[in-house]
């Protein structure tokens, strides 16, 4: 009864409003792109010439085609198939879109709905509230211009201004972009968010933060799942104990994996130690990096740097110790201050600074000093080379002070190096004090002014050389005056010379020694030299070349030389081996 008297009275109402049933479909029945009034509990014309509108109040529906509205109260024009709705308003979309808010106007010919007040919009992936949201349900864009949130399984995303494609679930975040979920918080300029894949893509700066470090990218992906990164431009991870940059850069979170492309750059910061490269490998987890492509490690130690270059790279942490290993594997460069080096391979362990050279290495040292051997092992003590280890065809040669080539060969050679201060000085220069005082005086008034002490220079120098099986040594002997005396030949299986101001000082032999003494009127080049020397200065790399800024020079290959046949080498009687050279 109560059913029947509603619609006798909203048949009266469209007669008092001029206007015919028949225009009217019957309720239920679809009128195509026409809004169609559903329900309501009760309605009332409103007379405006030439439009057709009415009022309708509480539990009201409406649909066009499959879109239901709800509101407590609506305003229809029948004319313009225009919507204003109030009070709980909802529109839903099919089974999968729904749309809440205190207000809506809703544009029936293009299919638009404007909604305020505390806007809640829900799919089946996401819910996203805001105070402001624009729906095109003809491509199912939803835009708000206001700051919004948005709600799914893993993450929490606001901005200031986003879209989102209700069919392709992608979201586009404007102004203020921030994305958390467990397992970091993202931050950016913009962003796209795939609610489906939880795939974030952004162009902009952007920055990442999770409990093991910073990333900071400009153009990448981000899929908050996997927790795995990929960087198109320019970006840097940053954890504790590493920062790594790249032109590209893939990192895996959870897995502690990066792999960077392009200009890479990774630093250690505990270890005061960065390499450089065109490609790098970083797992984490195991403490292990490779690096290729023009690759160069960089140890800072004290105010000193060692640069080391190679075709490959890699770096070993030892968690346990907190030590750091550096491995150089084919042609490897080696550049300090005090020390050059080339080798096949080489190690370079932190925790003891100690370098291990491998195949035909090669150490300069001072412009003074070169060793080689099958092997080597050089000991760091205060940032200096301490002492060096050569094992297998060890030959090593010192530049005395008349540039003469002091030389030991053996199985095995043990060399210690002190460091000692020496004064710099100030070069003198004819100036007065007038001139000093920025006067003008005559030249022959000039007073001279003194050199000065201005600082104390380290400097390392060949301390003692100690020779274990198949001894051989040339030494030039020098007196008191610096002046050549002549030169001894010794061959012994254990010897030890010691060294004072890059001169023999004092030399021991163990065992029966053959030796003989040449007076410098019977030096030829044939005697000055032991077999197999070479003074290969031209191939001490550069710290530009270490830098792959220059390239290095070849090997040149040893050439025979003819050598004379010396004189046969009388034993001493133990009696005449000398104890002491001065």
């Amino acid at each position: 009864m109560v059913r029947y008297s509603f619609r006798i009275t909203v048949l009266l109402l469209l007669l008092l409003a001029g206007l015919s049933p028949i225009v009217r479909a019957q309720p239920g029945r679809p009128t195509g792109d026409k809004i169609e009034l559903l329900r309501a509990d009760s309605l009332v014309g409103v007379n405006v010439p030439g439009q057709v509108i009415k009022r309708v109040y509480n539990n009201v529906q409406f649909r066009q085609k499959g879109m239901l509205m709800y509101c407590d109260l609506a305003v229809q024009n029948a004319t313009t198939n225009v919507i204003e709705a109030y009070g709980n308003v909802r529109l839903v979309q099919g089974d999968t879109v729904s749309v809440r808010g205190d207000t809506m106007f809703y544009y029936g010919n293009v299919r638009q709905a404007n909604v305020s007040g505390h806007v809640v919009l829900r799919d089946r992936k996401m819910t996203l509230t805001t105070a402001k949201l624009d729906y095109d349900l003809i491509s199912g864009i939803a835009h708000y211009p206001t700051p919004g949130r948005i709600v799914d399984k893993e993450n929490v995303l606001t901005s200031r201004e986003g879209f989102y494609d209700t069919r392709t679930k992608l979201f586009t975040f404007r102004q203020d972009v921030k994305l958390v979920n467990p397992k970091g918080t993202l931050t950016a300029d913009s962003l796209l968010y795939n609610s489906t894949t939880r795939i974030a893509t952004f162009q902009g700066p952007t920055r990442i933060v999770n409990k093991d470090g910073v990333l900071t990218a400009v153009a990448g992906q981000y899929n908050t799942v996997s927790g795995i990164s990929n960087f198109q431009r320019r970006a840097t991870v940053e954890t504790p104990k590493y920062r790594l940059t790249g032109d590209t850069l893939y990192y895996d979170n959870l897995a502690d994996l990066g792999i960077a492309n392009g200009h890479v750059i990774m630093v250690a910061k505990d270890k005061k130690a960065v390499i450089t490269g065109d490609h790098v490998r970083y797992n984490g987890k195991a403490g292990v990096s490779r690096v290729t492509g023009h690759p160069v490690a960089k140890s800072v130690v004290s105010n000193d740097t060692l640069y080391m270059r190679a075709d490959t790279l890699f770096s070993f942490d030892n968690k346990v110790t907190n030590a750091r290993r550096l491995l150089g594997q084919k042609n490897v460069f080696v550049y300090k201050t005090d020390l050059q080096s080339k080798c096949d391979s080489l190690i370079y362990d932190t925790i003891d600074s100690t370098l291990y050279f491998y195949k035909k290495p090669i150490i300069w040292s001072q412009n003074r000093y070169q060793m080689e051997a099958d092997s080597m092992r050089a000991l760091m003590k205060n940032d200096k080379i301490n002492t060096m280890f050569l094992r297998g065809h060890a030959f090593s040669i010192s530049l005395d002070t008349l540039n003469n080539f002091n030389q030991v060969k053996g199985r095995t050679i043990t060399a210690l190096f002190a460091t000692k201060l020496t004064p710099v000085t100030a070069k003198p220069t004819n100036v007065t004090t007038a001139r000093r005082a920025g006067k003008s005086v005559p030249a022959s008034r000039t007073t001279p002014v003194r050199s000065v002490t201005i600082g104390q220079q380290e400097r390392t120098e060949l301390e003692r050389v100690l020779v274990d099986g198949n001894g051989q040594s040339i030494y030039f002997a020098l007196d008191d005056k610096n002046k050549l005396i002549g030169m001894n030949h010794v061959e012994c299986s254990r010897m030890n010379l010691e060294f004072a101001d890059n001169k023999v000082k004092r030399i021991r032999f163990y065992g029966r020694p053959d030796a003989q003494f040449v007076p410098p009127q019977e030096f030829s080049s044939d005697t000055q030299e032991l077999d197999g020397f070479r003074w290969r200065e031209e191939e001490k790399p550069t710290k530009n070349q270490v830098l792959w800024l220059e390239t290095p020079p070849q090997e040149k290959p040893a050439t025979r030389r003819l050598i004379k046949k010396k004189p046969a080498i009388k034993p001493l009687a133990k009696k005449e081996v000398p104890r002491s050279i001065n």
